[in-house]
């Protein structure tokens, strides 16, 4: 699932960026130990990333067209997320309700 993975990396360079990972993993819902896991898989991708200047996630001044651009991305994944969690709660409801 690509968006889940652009959450996680998401999360892995604001650990990296900030250096707090305890208060990033508090923040993104998570025990530290699973931000170390992603950390420790997407590591190098973000800080190759990271390295590059055009790949941002936001920057400290983001104009309106960034910023457009970043909340129809949340919109996406957003949309995305409620109709994984419906097909979830379909799946229990009919793994539930079996005789």
């Amino acid at each position: 699932m690509e968006a889940l993975e652009d959450v996680k990396k998401n999360y892995v360079r604001m650990a990296l960026e900030q250096g707090h990972y305890s208060s990033v993993a508090r923040s993104a819902g998570i025990h530290r130990d699973t931000l170390m896991k992603w950390i420790k898989e997407y590591g190098d991708e973000v800080r190759d990333q990271m390295d590059d200047p055009t790949s941002a996630i936001l920057s400290t001044d983001p104009t309106k067209e960034e910023l457009k651009v970043k909340y129809e991305q949340a919109m996406k994944l957003l949309g995305e997320k409620e109709l994984e969690v419906a097909m979830l709660r379909n799946l229990l409801k009919k793994t539930q309700f079996r005789p």
